[in-house]
C-alpha cells in the first residue's frame, strides 16, 4: 500500500512539474507572438492606403468573376457558368469551343477529360467544393462539375460557378455529350 501511494505521489509530481513548465513555455510563446504581431502592425502602418488596396485585390485567390460566361449545351438544355479570373480558368477558356462526353461520378459530380491539361500556376493546393462549382481536378486532368456537396479535395481548382441549369445537369445519370462554348458578352 505504501509503495502504491509513493508511486501515485511520484506520478503526480512529474505531471505537475511538466504542466508548470508548459505554462511557462506558453507564456513565452504568447509573448513572442505578441511581439511579432506588434512589429507587423508597425510595419503595415507605413504602407499607404493604395498599397494596402493593391495587396488585398491581388490576394483574392483568383475568385474575381470576369465578364466571361460559358454555355454548356446538352439534350436541348443549357447550363450557364460564370467564370472566375485565375490562370487555370483563363487556360480553360482558350480551349473552347469543345464537345466532350460527361459522365456521372459518385452521384456528386459530372466529369470529363480535356484534350490538354490546364495550367495550375498560382492555384491553391485544393478547395472544398460546393453545389454548382465548375472545377478542374489537376491530378487527373479532368473537369469536375459539382451538383452535390463534397469535402475538401487536394488538387481541385475552382474555375467558375453555375448560374443556371444545375438541376438539368444533376438529373442525368447516363453519359451524355455536351458542347461548351463562350457566350457572347451581350448575353
Amino acid at each position: 500500500m505504501i509503495k502504491f501511494s509513493l508511486i501515485c505521489v511520484l506520478i503526480m509530481s512529474i505531471t505537475l512539474g511538466a504542466c508548470s513548465g508548459k505554462q511557462h513555455d506558453d507564456k513565452s510563446a504568447n509573448d513572442t507572438l505578441g511581439t511579432i504581431s506588434e512589429n507587423k502592425q508597425a510595419d503595415s502602418s507605413h504602407n499607404s492606403n493604395e498599397e494596402i488596396n493593391q495587396i488585398s485585390k491581388s490576394d483574392n485567390g483568383g475568385l474575381d468573376s470576369v465578364e466571361e460566361r460559358i454555355k454548356l449545351t446538352f439534350n436541348n438544355q443549357e447550363v450557364i457558368v460564370k467564370m472566375y479570373d485565375n490562370p487555370t480558368s483563363r487556360d480553360f477558356l482558350t480551349q473552347l469551343p469543345l464537345t466532350l462526353t460527361l459522365e456521372d461520378y459518385t452521384r456528386t459530380e459530372k466529369i470529363t477529360y480535356l484534350p490538354h491539361k490546364l495550367s495550375t500556376e498560382k492555384a491553391p493546393s485544393g478547395i472544398d467544393p460546393a453545389v454548382g462549382d465548375f472545377t478542374y481536378y489537376a491530378p487527373w486532368g479532368n473537369l469536375a462539375i459539382f451538383y452535390n456537396d463534397f469535402g475538401y479535395s487536394s488538387g481541385l481548382v475552382l474555375l467558375g460557378k453555375i448560374e443556371s441549369g444545375i438541376e438539368e445537369l444533376a438529373s442525368i445519370r447516363e453519359d451524355f455529350t455536351v458542347t461548351m462554348e463562350k457566350l457572347d458578352k451581350n448575353n
